[in-house]
């Protein structure tokens, strides 16, 4: 039974190893709930070959790109400069380029990359129709892949005003949008941005609202260097909801969680306002009746010197501090003329072990110091409040319940300086409908986080990676390892089963037993026995009786060699068992002699000696 145990838990080790193992070698997870809605397509189902598809659109799409052509067809590149810059540093002159990732290539998919260094770019296309706010909602999604990681630069994009004077050429920093929405990074500010300008109704200024920024850290989706989706949906009821990896990262509404807020204060201050000369805004002021007690000296200083403090013995009063250099040489190339007359550079004195120079001993706070006196502070009998204008009602005041119907846009451009290149955008989509955004994120990101997730190396793969940069991981491996083994082994290695004794209660001993009269002549008989010779003691068959004493002896010499035994184990309670037996001795004894004998012949009973045995 311990032998199974054994092997059991020693198979359970095994297979927890071996299925490490194998998870290693693991080339293609499948993610998909429906196959059949899935873009992975394979020419064997047992060779794992995957065919990517080029996503389509299910319904109806504002605007889509995956750049898998190979051409930047319906894009424009920037010409324009930045304003109040040098003409150098002004112009959007980054570079472009249509590749496919540098890791977990899904081939036949590529992407839009950003490959300049320290550089403006500049890129817009047209959207297919212009996307009103009206009734539908707004849903923008597109990838990107910090594949170099990210210093210092942005990876969000604009949806630009629909307005007669928007020319892609032109497109620069200051150039109108409706919306601001992605990632950006600089330091150690991670942000995700959304922002949209709203139309003061009266005045007709627009003005930029930031959302709340989200309550999880985004640090990971800027160094993993893995594809993420970003996916932005503002709702017909003035609500937002923002999304990475399909996972909600931020939502809130557009009247309530925005800075600064939608609708202005109803009323402001009065600019012209102005504080009174004779507001007494102080809440303390010294009270007027304290006086100055008459044995305050404030000409103590804050610090005497010691005048218990003894000059050391060996204090060199004449020896300076510091001597020059007896070892140093002036330069070859000194010029006493250009450079002066030289002079050995100095060094502390060795012979001011002790101390040189003037002794003075050291300073010591002065108990008697109390310094400038002071009034002490009372309650302002006049004190008339913080001052503030009184307000008046706002003129630009204006109540806007429906912040959603923002400014129509019609093009989508990105306007980015990155201090790091290889920033990869791909699979843009504009549309109003969630389920055809789901589906465009399963045919496209989708298949690119199966591929990841396969190439993914396993846990003994990454470990083995950490500790080739870092040997001394190698002993806490060990010790991890180690410790389970031994857990196990301690638990389900049979153990030597003691022998416990359940009854350690007093034992009856035939110390003494009743004697018959035949008994005892059979016993005198035996003590005359060894007189004999031996051959007639050999010829001498044994009598029943001579069977009764043997076996009653060989029974207490078994009894004296287990008790013998059990002295060694159990010394405390062998005292007890011992009073215990005399007084069940005594009784036996006491009903032997009563319940035999014959005649008038008075009746003995034997007693034996019970020998230790040695």
């Amino acid at each position: 039974m311990h032998f199974q145990s054994v092997g059991l838990c020693l198979g359970l080790l095994f297979i927890t190893v071996n299925a490490e193992f194998m998870n290693d070698g693991v080339d293609v997870e499948d993610f998909s709930e429906n196959p059949e809605e899935s873009s992975i397509k394979e020419d064997d189902p047992s060779s794992g070959t995957i065919i990517y598809k080029t996503p389509q659109p299910i319904g109806e799409v504002y605007f889509t790109e995956t750049f898998d052509s190979g051409r930047l067809a319906g894009w424009v590149l920037s010409k324009a400069k930045k304003d109040d810059m040098d003409s150098e540093l002004s112009m959007y002159d980054g570079r472009w380029e249509i590749e496919e990732l540098k890791e977990d290539q899904v081939p036949g998919d590529r992407g839009l990359v950003l490959k300049s260094k320290a550089k403006h770019h500049a890129i817009s296309a047209v959207l297919e129709k212009p996307f009103i706010f009206s009734d539908k909602p707004l849903i923008v999604q597109y990838e990107v892949n910090f594949q170099d990681g990210i210093d210092c630069g942005g990876a969000y994009i604009k949806l630009l005003a629909d307005t007669d004077d928007l020319i892609l050429e032109n497109f620069y920093d200051k150039t109108s949008y409706t919306v601001m929405f992605g990632p950006d990074k600089c330091g150690e500010d991670y942000k995700l941005h959304f922002i949209f300008r709203h139309k003061h109704p009266k005045t007709g200024v627009f003005e930029e609202k930031h959302a709340k920024p989200p309550d999880v850290d985004l640090k990971e989706f800027f160094t993993d260097r893995k594809t993420h989706l970003y996916t932005l949906v503002m709702n017909p009821d003035d609500t937002f909801e923002i999304s990475i990896d399909q996972k909600v990262v931020n939502q809130g509404s557009l009247l309530e969680d925005v800075v600064p807020p939608i609708n202005p204060p109803r009323e402001i201050d009065d600019p012209s306002d102005k504080k009174p000369d004779e507001w007494d805004d102080r809440a303390k002021i010294p009270d007027p009746t304290a006086a100055k007690p008459e044995d305050w000296d404030e000409n103590e200083p804050a610090q005497i010197e010691d005048s218990s403090a003894v000059k050391p013995d060996g204090w060199l009063d004449d020896e300076p501090k510091f001597i020059p250099n007896p070892n140093a040489q002036k330069p070859d190339d000194w010029n006493d003329d250009m450079d002066g007359e030289w002079e050995a550079p100095r060094m502390p004195n060795p012979a001011c072990q002790i101390g040189c120079g003037e002794w003075r001993p050291p300073m010591i706070d002065n108990p008697k110091y109390k310094g400038v006196w002071k009034p002490p502070m009372i309650n302002n009998p006049n004190y008339q409040g913080i001052w503030s204008p009184q307000k008046i009602p706002n003129p630009d005041y204006f109540e806007d319940d429906h912040p959603f119907l923002l400014t129509s846009f019609s093009a989508l451009g990105l306007e980015l300086w990155s201090m790091t290149p290889n920033i990869y955008f791909d699979n843009f989509i504009i549309c109003s409908e969630k389920e055809v955004a789901d589906r465009w994120a399963a045919d496209g990101w989708g298949l690119k986080i199966i591929v990841a997730n396969a190439n993914e190396p396993g846990v003994l793969k990454q470990l083995t990676t950490a500790a080739e940069e870092r040997p001394w991981l190698w002993l806490m491996y060990l010790v991890m390892a180690g410790l389970p083994i031994a857990l196990l082994t301690s638990f389900c290695w049979p153990r030597k089963v003691k022998k416990k004794y359940e009854d350690l209660g007093p034992k009856t001993t035939d110390i003494s037993k009743p004697q018959t009269k035949a008994s005892l002549e059979q016993g005198v008989e035996e003590e005359k026995a060894p007189e004999k010779p031996e051959v007639l003691e050999e010829e001498k068959k044994p009598s029943d009786s001579d069977d009764v004493v043997i076996a009653e002896k060989e029974e207490e010499v078994g009894d004296l060699e287990e008790k013998s035994e059990e002295e060694g184990e159990t010394i405390e309670g062998q005292e007890e068992v011992s009073k215990m037996s005399k007084s069940a001795s005594e009784d036996e004894m006491k009903e032997a002699d009563e319940s035999t004998g014959s005649g008038d012949a008075p009746v003995k009973s034997l007693r034996k000696r019970r020998v230790r045995k040695d």
